[in-house]
């Protein structure tokens, strides 16, 4: 028996994804966080045409650690169940045939389409959502190259750093 199918997962949400994956960035040594503050989770809400609440900006707060160690797998893709509790898609009928309305509680849809985008992915895309090789760096990117051999969140910032260090590594003489 085949599987259900879903509706789609728009890019937009596989966006928001990598987005509120990427909230922590590493810079200078010293670890960032573009949530801090609701003044910033209201922009990054707008930015990635959520609802500029309170309620999804902790959501989002709640589910960024858990979403960060599943992708790494440090952790149960289990640990994603609760913040699926009371989502559903509820088909509506139109002219053209079904469109699947994305319905959760309050301040909870971002939550939700982050976790359904990398749902999506992890099944349409086996392996290319994974974070960056480069030990230092706390991104994460999708790998669309055919052969899904990229390593680093950035070739000219992590890239050229890893590839640089190994040179060094090798050129430099042995004690």
């Amino acid at each position: 028996m085949a599987a259900p199918a879903t509706p789609a997962t728009p890019p937009a949400d596989e966006q928001l994804l990598l987005n509120l994956l990427n909230t922590t960035p590493v810079i200078d040594g010293r670890e960032q966080d573009e949530l801090a503050d609701l003044a910033a989770a209201r922009r990054f809400l707008a930015a990635n045409g959520q609802e500029e609440t309170e309620r999804e900006w902790r959501g989002l707060l709640e589910l960024r650690p858990v979403l960060q160690a599943v992708v790494r797998g440090e952790q149960s893709p289990r640990t994603l169940a609760p913040f699926l509790a009371g989502v559903g898609y509820w088909p509506q009928a139109t002219d053209e045939g079904l469109d699947w309305a994305l319905h959760a509680p309050e301040g909870r849809m971002a939550a939700a389409k982050a976790v359904i985008a990398w749902d999506t992915l992890r099944v349409s895309s086996p392996g290319r959502l994974r974070a960056c090789a480069n030990p230092e760096c706390r991104l994460f990117l999708i790998d669309r190259s055919k052969p899904n051999s990229a390593k680093w969140c950035s070739m000219a910032v992590c890239g050229n750093r890893m590839k640089a260090r190994r040179h060094y590594q090798r050129a430099a003489p042995n004690p």
